[in-house]
């Protein structure tokens, strides 16, 4: 997976390279739906030779719809909103969404994680704020978890932002320290 916002333009495309993480997840989706699931309708160019160009013309397509705001795509509900009504823009019927809190506990969250990568689906996952310093490139920021895997009793998750996955110890990541929390969208057919 992976798109970037930092191929946006500070200068003319300034909202997405900052603040366009929300619908450069909501890209590399669609462009996953499409290649790799079979839903048609959702990427308008030529899914065998998916250039930077067209990617960045996806984009600025996805942008209306999860456009970076003051405060960022912040809660859970705008990205459904946005990302549904672009589904629905292009007439796709059978893609379920929904909206998983960071208030959950840690074993739901694992079992759900679990079950979505299984089912091979990509999972859109925003964090807020974090005290460790190892999430600094993860705050206020929409990236993908594409991946779990258990090393001993640790379960560790692949976090995909900015085209690079790293693994994190998922403990770690969805235990933020702060009160208000981000969390992670589901899907489903």
């Amino acid at each position: 997976m992976g798109g970037q916002q930092e191929w946006y333009s500070r200068i003319t495309d300034f909202g997405m390279n900052v603040g366009g993480c929300a619908a450069i997840t909501a890209c590399d989706c669609a462009i996953y739906f499409e290649k790799y699931l079979g839903v048609r309708g959702l990427y308008p160019f030529d899914l065998d030779k998916i250039t930077r160009e067209d990617y960045l013309k996806f984009g600025k397509i996805m942008e209306p719809y999860l456009y970076p705001r003051w405060s960022g795509v912040d809660k859970l509900e705008i990205y459904l909103d946005g990302f549904g009504r672009f589904v629905s823009d292009r007439g796709v019927k059978n893609i379920k969404m929904s909206g998983w809190s960071g208030e959950n506990s840690i074993s739901e969250t694992q079992k759900v994680i679990t079950s979505q990568v299984d089912s091979e689906f990509p999972i859109p996952c925003l964090t807020l704020n974090h005290k460790e310093a190892t999430f600094q490139d993860y705050v206020w920021h929409w990236f993908i978890l594409n991946g779990y895997k258990t090393q001993g009793a640790e379960f560790l998750v692949k976090a995909v932002s900015y085209g690079i996955g790293k693994w994190f110890n998922f403990k770690m990541l969805w235990e933020t320290g702060y009160e208000r929390k981000g969390g992670l969208i589901l899907f489903g057919f």
